[in-house]
């Protein structure tokens, strides 16, 4: 069942070519950000081009809770008056994140060194996810966090009141955790540093950077060390959001396993710390470019154009990879069934602890669908049959997962028989319009209810 209502049930079949543009929505790990930021700063930031997504909407109204004056101008355009670093006031309610485990962690790590509370909830599949790996960071400047078993939501979060400036080492490769740290950092005083022995995706270092805060990052024998200059005053900014380059994964895989596709997705963002899944695509063989290559708002942005690739080998994906793309290894895993040999995937663990246990429900429903898939605690390997030689034909289950559900219905698209998700209404978290989008190009995905 769906977090946000009654289950949608969908199918894809076997169709002609996908062609045409593919304006996928704004990112939205920068959309998440641009909205906390926005909020921290002190006067009026303006977004174009925010991912209105449900993620990103249950934290637009989490902002509003703390304080801030968040307005929906229309077409894209959001207006957030901030409160300053250290203004969030109380909420008089419970902050309902939905299915964003990037919102509610974010949100917990920005209002930590404020003294006060907030308790925190999501839908079922948010409220299984680990919170402990950045509650724990978290106690280190001082705020108090109670929840359920296992750190997991509803929790409650009193932040402290005279919080203390930390030096933490990221245990596992987390963006989130990263950002949790560094926001808390804002309102502490002296240094915050923060040490990732890989390196994630650096929006928020990015972002607060555009803001004004003084933040600087060196590579060292320790990893990436990270050091915020805590109690700034943020500066509002105008913000344009580049495309998600995780939406633009989909119409890009779907287009080079559809025989005689031809798909331009403009303007994605290529930050480096995103990008992996397209450069893996390009090791397999795709026919994948880009093009009109430009920077947007502090980020790299170029128009990929995908066009059909009959002759994709299996690879062995380098693990180094993994942060860069730890949310597209699902549907990389469908373009990996149509290629020729083994496609391998290690250091994955992170996929475990996703909306889904991500490898679990992609192994079971490609399994389901006639494709041979190994898997262990962090890898796995999908034996590709080839353009041509995937039978198709079963139903998988979402697991109130967007990610699996879309991947899915692209596997339909090139199988030899229709494939269905029992629940397709978890996309709206991150894509809502991935129906009529895909419909335009050429696809047929139907509602089965």
């Amino acid at each position: 069942m769906s977090g946000h209502g009654t289950p949608i049930p969908m199918s894809s079949a076997n169709c002609g070519p996908l062609t045409g543009t593919a304006d996928v929505p704004g990112d939205k790990s920068i959309s998440h950000r641009a909205l906390i930021l926005g909020a921290m700063a002190v006067g009026e930031t303006r977004i174009n081009g925010l991912l209105e997504g449900e993620d990103v909407l249950d934290t637009a109204r989490a902002m509003r809770a703390f304080g801030a004056e968040v307005t929906d101008l229309g077409g894209g355009a959001w207006s957030v008056h901030g409160v300053g670093v250290g203004g969030f006031a109380e909420p008089e309610a419970v902050i309902d994140c939905g299915n964003s485990g990037t919102g509610v962690r974010l949100i917990m790590g920005a209002m930590a060194t404020t003294p006060i509370a907030a308790t925190f909830t999501g839908d079922a599949s948010l409220n299984k996810r680990p919170m402990a790996r950045v509650t724990d960071p978290l106690a280190l400047f001082g705020a108090q966090a109670v929840g359920r078993a296992g750190g997991r939501l509803p929790m409650t979060i009193v932040g402290a009141a005279a919080p203390a400036p930390v030096r933490y080492t990221v245990p596992m490769p987390s963006a989130q955790v990263k950002s949790a740290v560094l926001l808390a950092g804002l309102n502490a005083p002296g240094q915050t540093v923060v040490i990732e022995r890989e390196a994630t995706r650096d929006h928020t270092e990015r972002m607060l950077a555009g803001f004004g805060a003084q933040i600087r990052t060196e590579d060292t024998d320790e990893g990436r060390v990270i050091t915020l200059t805590g109690q700034p005053e943020l500066s509002p900014q105008t913000i344009a959001v580049p495309r998600d380059p995780s939406s633009a994964a989909f119409p890009v895989c779907a287009a080079l396993i559809v025989p005689g596709s031809d798909v331009l997705v403009p303007g994605i963002g290529l930050n480096p710390t995103r990008a992996g899944l397209f450069t893996t695509l390009r090791e397999m063989g795709a026919d994948l470019t880009y093009e009109n290559e430009r920077e947007e708002g502090g980020e790299p942005v170029a128009d990929l154009r995908a066009r059909f690739s009959p002759d994709l080998k299996g690879i062995e994906v380098d693990p180094a990879r993994a942060a860069s793309m730890i949310d597209e290894y699902p549907v990389l895993s469908v373009v990996a069934a149509f290629a020729d040999g083994a496609t391998v995937m290690r250091g994955v663990a992170e996929l475990r602890v996703k909306e889904s246990d991500r490898i679990e429900a992609m192994a079971t429903g490609l399994r389901a669908n006639g494709v041979e898939v190994e898997d262990g605690e962090d890898w796995w390997i999908v034996h590709g049959r080839g353009h041509g030689n995937v039978p198709g034909g079963a139903s998988c289950a979402s697991h109130l997962d967007h990610r699996i559900a879309m991947s899915f219905l692209i596997l339909g698209m090139a199988a030899n028989a229709p494939v269905s998700v029992d629940d397709g209404g978890p996309i709206a978290t991150s894509f809502p319009i991935f129906e009529p989008l895909m419909a335009r190009l050429g696809a047929d995905i139907s509602r089965t209810a």
